[in-house]
């Protein structure tokens, strides 16, 4: 026991471990899927997950697909950006100003409170197809994103503000030297949070508001026609946007804070 205990110790086993932790757990879902198809019986209530990657080719194969994937990342990014603009434009002074965040507070209670479904159908009253995802992203993204800035303004030490109000430091060194550094790693979070909230809401807005094109569009229409494989197709897709998309906004923002430091 002790030699395994040392072995287990060892870093070359600590490296390896850490290589393989990610592969087993995907193998262990594909096991855990695979049984649960078997035990189901019908590909319409769970498909197995060859089928789904076969259906998920097919898709792939159309230039609707493409066309889809291409409305949906441009409807995340446009409401991402929005709320980020936003976020910031309102969290600098919530974060500043006291009594500005307590002006805010309800507001942003209302918009974290009320349920996602609720927002979905009102802007469907609102708006027309194509903008409700967007509109929903933004409201659902913005008040994470202005609670983080908010944040990020208020960890900044009183006193080194004092200071440099004392060698009279001008307005933009206060806001590169103090506090920028103080703000990305609260934003960085923020905003990795919203992100992944908005894929999920504009898809789920698409699947209620049926735009022309989107994932969500396709995954009502795969369900109507009892299409579960595609539906599961979809929702890979929807995966893989979100997934790449937080990896390159996470590259992002790891390069600022280096050249930060």
């Amino acid at each position: 026991m002790k030699a395994l205990a040392l072995i287990l110790r060892q870093p070359v086993f600590r490296r390896a471990a850490r290589r393989l932790v990610g592969p087993a757990s995907l193998a262990l879902l594909y096991l855990v899927w695979k049984l649960a198809a078997e035990l189901m019986g019908s590909s319409i209530i769970l498909p197995a997950p060859e089928e789904t990657a076969l259906e998920a080719l097919r898709l792939m194969g159309g230039a609707g697909f493409w066309r889809s994937v291409a409305a949906t990342l441009y409807r995340g990014a446009a409401g991402f950006a929005v709320s980020f603009a936003l976020g910031l434009a309102v969290g600098f002074p919530a974060g500043r100003y006291t009594l500005f965040a307590r002006f805010i507070a309800p507001y942003m209670t209302i918009i974290r409170s009320t349920p996602v479904l609720a927002i979905i159908l009102i802007a469907l009253v609102w708006f027309p197809t194509e903008a409700v995802p967007v509109f929903v992203a933004v409201l659902m993204a913005f008040p994470v994103i202005t609670q983080n800035v908010a944040a990020g303004i208020r960890a900044v030490d009183p006193g080194l503000i004092a200071m440099a109000k004392v060698y009279k430091a001008g307005r933009r060194r206060l806001i590169t030297g103090l506090y920028l550094p103080s703000l990305l790693p609260f934003l960085a979070a923020g905003a990795s949070s919203a992100l992944g909230l908005a894929w999920r809401v504009v898809v789920a807005a698409e699947i209620l508001s049926q735009p022309l094109r989107g994932i969500g569009a396709g995954m009502q229409e795969a369900k109507l026609r009892l299409e579960t494989p595609r539906v599961f197709a979809w929702t890979l897709a929807a995966l893989a946007i979100s997934r790449l998309t937080d990896a390159v906004f996470s590259r992002i923002m790891e390069t600022l804070r280096r050249r930060r430091v």
